[in-house]
C-alpha cells in the first residue's frame, strides 16, 4: 500500500473546523489583602457570580482585626 493513496483519501478541512470555547470554572480562588498595608493576605475561594469580597479578619502583624479586600490570586 502506497501512502500517497491513504494520503489522498483524508482530506481536512481546517478552515471550517473550529475548537470548542473553554469551560470557566464557577468558583474561582481570591486573594484578600489586609488594609493595615502589613502584607498579610489570605486565600480564599468565592463563586465567580458574587461581588467581590471584603472581610474583616486578623491580622495577627498589627494584632487586630481589620479590613481585606479581594484581589484576584496570580497564577505562577
Amino acid at each position: 500500500m502506497s501512502d500517497s493513496r491513504l494520503s489522498s483519501k483524508i482530506s481536512w478541512d481546517y478552515e471550517s473546523t473550529t475548537m470548542a470555547k473553554k469551560v470557566k470554572n464557577r468558583i474561582i480562588i481570591v486573594r484578600l489583602v489586609s488594609m493595615a498595608m502589613t502584607g498579610f493576605f489570605y486565600t480564599m475561594r468565592r463563586p465567580r457570580t458574587s461581588s467581590p469580597m471584603g472581610l474583616l479578619k486578623y491580622d495577627p502583624i498589627v494584632r487586630k482585626k481589620v479590613l481585606f479586600l479581594e484581589t484576584k490570586k496570580r497564577n505562577r
